[in-house]
């Protein structure tokens, strides 16, 4: 799949309309009625619509409805990021206006341009062509890298997260979602929330993450090989590096099926996709310096944090929530990703 998916507003994230129109017929440059909206399939945490008006097409994300967990669903973050991005030379798109205004259609939300491109969510893509996959997955290395060098002081991001004891604060939080949104007890996420405090790194590093940079929150250009925008940036903060690195590399980890979407087991040179190793070296050359500290903990824990963020996304389908009509089924995704998670906690300490 790689045109968007769109589909009616569900049910659960419907709002007034008329309200919406009003707003931004007032306070966004380049919108006139009459407008449309329709829903994106896909996105399990914030809904997001795309507007159609006669001249041009919006982005609108939102907040779900319903009781939140602390510090999840923030578009305000998102757009924050996403303004002080727009002077970098980073493929991001152009935020136009936020809204905390919950008398609108309910909750805060923001708007930005619509790319046009495709979004794939099969991470072999399979629609390509070797060489294209080739050159895809160089240009994931070099965005990434990109985005690890951009002075986060220089452009006003030095509030945008404490840079020191990051490992620390993500296991809290994390730890706390997925408390906070348990449904049944899972023995492997026990065990990783035992190991991760006790492994974690000591040295520290500080640079702007994304904090969920897959292939599935990217737009690549319509036709050529490169990557024309990195979407979803709820959870970018200022932390280590290899907490996005690893959080890349763990598809590597990861099983092909009909919930999840990995690379292990596959002749990866048949398809012209680079090992994992040679992914990271691909990424250490765009970064120009060596990549240091201990991979296999941030693999461990990037899976453990998969696994607390389909968890949630599990409730919130419970709770009728929900932004994808599939989030059901993220409840197992969660118990495989605690179980990989476990595997590679438990292989690193026999080591």
């Amino acid at each position: 799949m790689t045109a968007p998916v769109l589909i009616d507003v569900l049910p659960q994230h419907r709002f007034p309309q008329s309200a919406l129109w009003r707003y931004l017929a007032e306070h966004l440059d380049g919108f006139e009625e009459p407008a449309q909206l329709e829903q994106f399939q896909g996105g399990q945490s914030n809904p997001t619509f795309l507007i159609f008006t006669p001249a041009r097409r919006f982005v609108l994300r939102k907040k779900p409805p319903g009781p939140l967990l602390p510090s999840a669903h923030l578009v305000e973050r998102e757009f924050r990021v996403l303004r002080a991005l727009q002077s970098q030379a980073l493929p991001v798109p152009a935020a136009r206006l936020l809204c905390e205004d919950s008398s609108i259609i309910g909750t805060a939300f923001h708007v930005t341009d619509y790319i046009e491109g495709r979004v794939f969510r099969d991470v072999s893509l399979p629609e390509c062509s070797r060489e294209h996959r080739a050159a895809i997955y160089d240009d994931f290395a070099r965005v990434l890298a990109a985005m690890h060098a951009v002075n986060w002081r220089a452009i006003g991001l030095t509030d945008f997260g404490k840079p020191e004891r990051y490992v620390a604060r993500q296991l809290e939080r994390w730890i706390g979602q997925y408390r906070a949104s348990r449904t049944e007890d899972d023995p492997n996420m026990t065990r990783l929330i035992d190991w991760l405090p006790l492994h974690a790194p000591a040295e520290d590093e500080t640079t702007l993450v994304h904090g969920d940079y897959r292939i599935g929150n990217l737009i690549l250009h319509p036709r050529e090989p490169r990557i024309v925008a990195v979407l979803d940036w709820e959870l970018s903060t200022l932390g280590h590096p290899l907490g996005d690195l690893a959080y890349a590399c763990m598809f590597y980890r990861l099983p092909q099926n009909q919930l999840l979407s990995g690379l292990a087991g596959r002749e990866l040179a048949h398809f012209g996709i680079p090992a994992e190793q040679q992914f990271i070296d691909a990424y250490r050359c765009h970064a120009q310096r060596p990549v240091l500290g201990n991979l296999d903990f941030f693999l461990a824990f990037s899976l453990f944090r998969l696994a607390a963020i389909t968890q949630g996304v599990y409730a919130r389908a419970l709770q009728g929530n929900a932004a994808d009509r599939r989030a059901i089924e993220h409840g197992q995704i969660a118990r495989v990703a605690a179980q990989f998670g476990w595997e590679i906690a438990n292989g690193a300490d026999r080591r």
